[in-house]
């Protein structure tokens, strides 16, 4: 997103904390990621509080010197500190909550976000001056729960190497021996209780279990807490073709994304769902959970299958998507020209776009 930014002409800089953030081998030097000028400070309490006494001494200090800033998250204390020192200094600011607001989302953990709203949370929202979604079906579930009404719509984008990737059979086989020559669904995502991949396991040891699908192969490719994988790994214990990859990056990812028959987004809830548009992008058709937020304008393109979240949902849309041929090919093409007009270009103008009427407004 920043490099897009960057080459839509924006002067970009990133501040952050080190939580759970694995980046000195991605560093240029110690100022530089990936070309993007960067500040990152010791996260000090909190395993998702993120509060760091440096990084708000940072803010309070520097924030003046930008036009407008891009606050991404909303639950934690670098972001209630940004908001603030952006207040003192009279600094326009613009939040993507990630989701987060999302009715489902503010079911889980409900009291605690009740209390972080009333503590800061809340304050930095309506004092935006954009709320930042990534889909229309985001922002309008969001601003009807929480009484909002001052967000737009900017998507993700998908990257440019996905589309043109090419891999041999022979490369192909050295990194995934096991997958050569055998269809197989993907799950391309961190792995986590909300991605609902237990019912998704369940479904696809019972439609496995006939003979005309006996062929077919279920890559799980992500990581996440170990408890949660461990329990993931035994449920699927009995199946010898549920197969775990760990996570993948760089030409692994793009390998086994590239060579997918489908990919399953099952999740409870998603804003976005970025997997989705990366295997479109591909050819890849998609299995996708009522609740993801693109599931409608996937469905709209006739890009894939939508599916309640439940086993018994899962397998009959598993049954439907792989017993015919024909039509997993034809969903494929559709979602490469869903995917097209999801670029980090539109992304980067889009934003640069909306930082320019923040700026403006605001001066005004």
């Amino acid at each position: 997103m920043c490099q897009a930014l960057q080459r839509a002409g924006v002067e970009v800089t990133i501040a952050t904390t080190d939580h759970d953030l694995e980046v000195d081998s991605q560093r240029d030097d110690s100022s530089t990621l990936a070309g993007v000028p960067v500040h990152i400070f010791t996260a000090q309490l909190g395993e998702s509080f993120k509060y760091s006494r440096p990084f708000t001494s940072w803010l309070n200090t520097e924030i003046a010197n930008y036009d407008v800033v891009h606050i991404h998250a909303v639950f934690n204390h670098s972001s209630i500190a940004a908001a603030r020192a952006c207040v003192r200094k009279n600094v326009p600011y613009i939040v993507r909550p990630l989701g987060t607001l999302d009715p489902w989302s503010m079911s889980q953990k409900r009291i605690r976000k009740q209390l972080f709203l009333r503590l800061g949370a809340k304050r930095l929202l309506t004092k935006a001056a954009a709320i930042q979604y990534t889909t229309e079906a985001e922002k309008n579930a969001t601003e009807a729960s929480l009484k909002l009404n001052h967000g737009t719509v900017v998507p993700l984008g998908v990257d440019d190497e996905l589309s043109s990737f090419e891999i041999s059979r022979e490369e192909f086989q050295q990194l995934f021996p096991t997958l050569c020559d055998r269809p197989y669904i993907l799950v391309l995502s961190r792995l986590h209780p909300q991605k609902n991949i237990e019912a998704l396991v369940r479904a696809f040891s019972i439609m496995s279990t006939r003979p005309t699908l006996s062929q077919w192969q279920l890559v799980i490719a992500g990581d996440g807490d170990g408890d949660y994988v461990a329990k993931l790994k035994s449920l699927a214990a009995e199946n010898n073709r549920v197969l775990f990859t760990g996570w993948l990056e760089s030409t692994a990812k793009s390998a086994i994304l590239r060579n997918a028959s489908l990919l399953a987004l099952t999740s409870f809830q998603e804003s976005f769902g970025l997997c989705l548009l990366e295997a479109m992008a591909c050819g890849v058709p998609v299995l996708v959970g009522s609740n993801v937020k693109l599931a409608e304008e996937i469905r709209t393109a006739g890009a894939g299958w939508i599916t309640e979240p439940e086993t018994e949902a899962i397998t009959q849309a598993l049954s439907t998507a792989l017993e015919n041929e024909t039509e997993l090919e034809s969903r494929g093409e559709a979602g490469v020209a869903f995917a097209r007009s999801f670029t980090w270009e539109n992304v980067g103008s889009s934003l640069s776009s909306l930082y320019a009427s923040v700026i403006e407004q605001h001066r005004a």
